[in-house]
Order: C-alpha cells, then sequence, then structure tokens
C-alpha cells in the first residue's frame, strides 16, 4: 500500500513540467501589478490571498477604473470554473475531514487539478490519495509565489516581445489531449472549444463557464450510452 510520503511526491513530481508554464505567468502578473500602481507588498500577498492568476491580472489592470462591484463580479465570473473543478473532485475527496477539504480547496487550481484529477481516477479509492493533492497544489503554490516575486523586482529586464503567457495554453493542452480517449470526451472538447471562441469573440464574462456546461450537455446522452454498455 501506498505511503502518505509516496502520493505526497507523486503529487510533485508530476506537478513540476506544468511549472514552465506557470513561471512565465506569474512574472507576468508581477510586471503587471507594479505596473498598475500596486505596492510591491500589496503585489506580492495578493498571490496568496486571491491565489488566482487570471483574476490577480484583471484586478492589477482594472481596480482603478472600475467599481469595486464591477471588479468582484469580473473575478468571480472568471473564478467560477473552480466551481466545476470542485464538482468534480468531490467524489474523492468527500469523506476527508472539513479541515483537509478548506485546505485542498485553497490548492486546487488550474494545474493542480489537472494533474491530481487524472491520478485520483488511476488510483480510485486509494487510502491517503489526497496527499496527492496536497503536493501538487503545495508545488505549484510555491512556483507561483517566487515567480511573482521575480515579476516584481526583475520583470523590468525582461524584453517586451517576448509572449510568455503563450506558454500558459500550450501546458494546458499537453496535460488534457492523453486524457482524451472515448468519443464523449473527444465531442465535448471539440465543443467546448468552439463555443468558447464565439463567447469570447462576444466578450462574454462567463464564456469559460457556459462553454463547459454546453459542451457537457451536448455529451450527455453519449455518456449515458457509454455507462448503459
Amino acid at each position: 500500500m501506498e505511503t502518505k510520503l509516496q502520493h505526497f511526491k507523486s503529487g510533485i513530481i508530476q506537478e513540476l513540467p506544468l511549472q514552465i508554464g506557470v513561471f512565465p505567468f506569474g512574472l507576468i502578473y508581477g510586471i503587471l501589478a507594479v505596473e498598475s500602481g500596486l505596492s510591491v507588498l500589496q503585489s506580492f500577498f495578493m498571490s496568496s490571498i486571491i491565489f488566482a492568476g487570471a483574476s490577480q491580472i484583471v484586478f492589477a489592470q482594472f481596480y482603478l477604473f472600475v467599481s469595486p462591484i464591477s471588479l468582484i463580479t469580473s473575478i468571480v465570473s472568471i473564478n467560477l470554473r473552480h466551481l466545476l473543478y470542485g464538482i468534480s473532485i468531490n467524489e474523492y475527496i468527500k469523506n476527508l475531514s472539513l479541515k483537509w477539504r478548506i485546505i485542498l480547496s485553497y490548492l486546487l487550481t488550474d494545474e493542480a487539478y489537472a494533474i491530481s484529477i487524472k491520478y485520483f481516477a488511476t488510483k480510485k479509492n486509494k487510502k491517503f490519495m489526497h496527499y496527492h493533492l496536497l503536493g501538487s497544489g503545495l508545488t505549484l503554490f510555491l512556483t507561483w509565489q517566487i515567480s511573482t516575486f521575480f515579476g516584481i523586482f526583475f520583470g523590468q529586464f525582461i524584453p517586451e516581445n517576448i509572449n510568455l503567457s503563450f506558454i500558459i495554453p500550450l501546458s494546458f493542452i499537453a496535460i488534457i489531449t492523453p486524457m482524451i480517449k472515448k468519443k464523449y470526451e473527444i465531442i465535448a472538447c471539440l465543443f467546448s472549444g468552439f463555443f468558447a471562441i464565439i463567447f469570447y469573440k462576444f466578450n462574454f464574462e462567463l464564456w469559460i463557464i457556459l462553454s463547459a456546461l454546453l459542451s457537457i450537455s451536448i455529451s450527455i446522452p453519449l455518456i449515458k450510452k457509454d455507462i448503459k454498455k
């Protein structure tokens, strides 16, 4: 039987390659935060208080130009995808104590979820497997804090023509592609991509959530058919 340490180490090891995409993202946030007028402390501690890259960037870019209500609404809309993460991963952590679930929910970022949900699906109901999410989540947390620090203090030395943000979607494509095997998964991915492009072009704030829900709805008949087999 695998120990707590083995699950924890697996989370760290499997999460490390994704930091190639996370680190530049943190640099970008650190640069934008300082340029937007936030102090060094405000810029740095936002990475541990909010701990959500896209939301932090939106906050840094618009907090001086929009009302607090508009800002909060935008950030909540962006982070609604974490609701889907929570629903998905609840199957594997629902029997844990409230303390554990609060800790893991804080660490449930995009990259940590992508790595750990694949691991959970493979291990099913192995004891202590939640330590994998603890390992993957803490790895990303530390990378995010370090990259924020470097962005704040050394971001001005990075050439503007380097498109660091392009690395982020590439890392997600690398994670998701090997997991797509069944017909309904392929259809869900294709439709979610299609809807995401359409809704994004219309500047719709809930484009990620709505795209995911629509693609899942379209795939439900195929999922039911697959279950009956």
